[in-house]
């Protein structure tokens, strides 16, 4: 059996763009939660359907979005930043990283790092979390959600200063 490989980290840690990489790698089926959460609730993006329903719809979306993509054996999921907060989504990922069907990554970087990759990427398409700006707002979500990574992550990799292509080959 090929465990499933769950990336999880804020936005800006490489989630996406890493797990691209390895699926396209190994031949595997890549899952970018954001865009299926959005599916599930009709919407074309993480920012219209934000915006339409609320957090905390989005955020029942997005558990209910995790669980349909863990059916997919063996699968490359890049969860978005806030899953982990998701109604029963951590419980549901330790559950599947205890019984060996998944491995959970914590794309781990600096809040300096993940401020230069939001701005250079910034397309509009994120809303703020806190109501400030998303590139202000990172250095409190990141103190906020770290613990909790670490406490899903079957590993841990530092992206800091590396090409995605490096933190794939790391993870692979």
């Amino acid at each position: 059996m090929v465990r499933t490989l769950v990336l999880m980290g804020l936005r800006g840690s490489g989630k996406s763009t890493v797990g691209r990489h390895i699926a396209a790698w190994g031949g595997r089926t890549f899952i970018d939660l954001d865009s299926r959460t959005a599916e599930v609730l009709g919407g074309s993006s993480v920012r219209e359907v934000w915006d339409r329903h609320g957090e905390a719809a989005f955020r029942r979306a997005e558990a209910e979005a995790l669980a349909a993509a863990l059916q997919t054996s063996g699968a490359i999921i890049a969860l978005g930043g806030g899953t982990p907060t998701a109604p029963g989504a951590a419980e549901l990922l330790r559950r599947e990283r205890d019984a060996g069907r998944a491995d959970v990554i914590y794309l781990d970087a600096t809040a300096a790092t993940l401020r230069e990759r939001i701005r250079l990427a910034d397309n509009g398409n994120r809303p703020s979390l806190t109501g400030a700006d998303p590139l202000e707002e990172v250095e409190g979500v990141l103190a906020s959600r770290d613990g909790l990574y670490r406490s899903l992550a079957s590993r841990i990799v530092r992206t800091d200063g590396r090409t995605p292509e490096e933190v794939a080959a790391e993870i692979e």
